[in-house]
């Protein structure tokens, strides 16, 4: 059996996948959540995994995408409005960690959190 997988995004809580992992299952794409027991039994070691992985088939990345994309949540700023990208003003971004250096992977709590466009790519803070 030499089925390949996507992986699709990772969250930082169990709760968080479940939701995406109904809608998906809901349309007929089979999913696989990777270190989900992992972060049951200890979910303070999150940052330290990198979270529930979604992993789909590969046949399925493409609708999977898609659904994922229209019900995901974006980054919100301080004041709960959507992250506006200075690129391409477009109010699809992310948080986004770089984790350079042992310190920052040691401690990823202490980097300042910047947002990522899904739509240019562009990294702001």
């Amino acid at each position: 059996m030499t089925d390949k997988f996507y992986h699709v995004a990772s969250f930082e809580y169990v709760a968080d996948v479940q939701i995406i992992k109904g809608k998906l299952e809901s349309e007929g794409i089979p999913v696989f959540l990777r270190d989900e027991n992992t972060l049951n039994s200890d979910p303070l070691i999150s940052n330290a995994i990198g979270g529930v992985k979604l992993l789909v088939y590969a046949q399925d990345k493409e609708r999977a995408l898609e659904i994922y994309n229209e019900v995901r949540a974006y980054a919100l700023d301080d004041f709960g409005n959507p992250v506006t990208c200075p690129n391409c003003k477009a109010r699809k971004s992310e948080v986004y960690y770089n984790r350079k250096g042992i310190f920052y992977k040691l401690f990823p709590f202490f980097e300042k959190r910047k947002y990522k466009c899904l739509n240019c790519g562009m990294i702001t803070r």
